[in-house]
């Protein structure tokens, strides 16, 4: 089986994403495709977990490392590229702003976020991707911009544990910063300068190298594994990079090195350790084992990075 039909043969939520990012499909059939997300697959049997009362497993975020909750369902319901607009997804969003609160953080609703900059990049971009902006969103973007460190990036630590940035952190602003801005059309100078100072931070690091000496910051980082939790990896940085466009980066090219050695020799990805805590749904491969998704994920960075990949549709 080619590459192409591999990866077309799948849940919709990855084929409509190959057919937009790597097949060029005429945009109706794509939008065909991504309405099945709702109504059939791993979109719709996420769906179906939520209550009547908006939560996933009567929680907010989740503890323990959980991630049976609101935040990461919405997250998995975004990455799956659920339509907002279904009506399936809009009920189960209107579930969440009318009643879910940060019951640890003085009853906030949740789209308001909370304390910790990661979770507050996660809840943006939930917000933004959902069409939930406006009073939460202005909160959460006053908190990131006046928690940005000197470095250009964030840390969930700081102050009180740490003076410099986080890669983990920075990354899930950075995703979040990018679906606002892309939701709201233009933001305010200062708000666009913050993601361009974090965007920064990383590019100065080659995305997972130590400014310092040039080594592998955390060995981690090489680790892929779909979906993202709160953890950074450099396909997911790569990702993030295509998702915002522009001009490819020569200080991008030792990640794009380290994701084209990481290409099994029948030209797909692994799959990678699975970060810890439960999930409803395994949507990807177990460990080792080719992966879909970050097949697709690689393929669609080093299209846009210019990278050669004419010959991978045939395997």
């Amino acid at each position: 089986m080619d590459i192409a039909t591999w990866l077309l043969d799948s849940d919709p939520s990855l084929r409509w994403q190959v057919m937009r990012d790597l097949l060029d499909r005429p945009e109706p059939e794509v939008a065909r495709e991504r309405a099945r997300v709702a109504l059939e697959g791993h979109g719709a049997q996420l769906l179906a977990l939520q209550d009547a009362r908006g939560y996933w497993n009567n929680d907010e975020y989740g503890e323990d490392q959980d991630r049976r909750s609101v935040f990461w369902s919405l997250a998995l319901l975004r990455r799956l590229g659920a339509d907002p607009a279904d009506p399936g997804v809009r009920t189960a969003v209107e579930r969440v702003h009318e009643s879910v609160i940060w019951k640890y953080w003085d009853n906030l609703p949740f789209f308001h976020g909370e304390e910790e900059p990661c979770i507050n990049g996660g809840v943006l971009s939930q917000g933004a991707y959902f069409g939930k902006t406006g009073e939460g969103s202005e909160r959460i973007t006053a908190r990131l911009l006046a928690e940005q460190l000197p470095d250009g990036g964030w840390n969930c630590e700081a102050p009180a544990s740490s003076t410099v940035s986080s890669f983990d952190t920075t990354l899930c602003v950075l995703e979040g910063l990018l679906e606002h801005e892309r939701a709201v059309g233009e933001v305010p100078a200062a708000l666009a300068g913050a993601r361009t100072r974090g965007e920064e931070y990383l590019l100065a690091r080659s995305l997972f190298r130590r400014l310092s000496t040039g080594e592998v910051a955390n060995g981690r980082y090489l680790n892929f594994s779909f979906p993202p939790y709160w953890f950074y990896d450099v396909l997911r940085a790569l990702d993030y990079f295509r998702d915002a466009g522009g001009t490819f980066d020569a200080r991008l090219e030792p990640a794009i090195e380290a994701l084209v050695s990481r290409r099994r020799a029948d030209g797909r990805w692994a799959a990678g350790v699975a970060w810890p805590g439960r999930v409803y749904l395994e949507v990807d491969a177990p460990e080792g084992e080719p992966s879909r998704w970050n097949t697709l994920r690689a393929l669609r960075v080093l299209r846009w990075a210019g990278v050669e990949t004419d010959s991978w549709a045939a395997g």
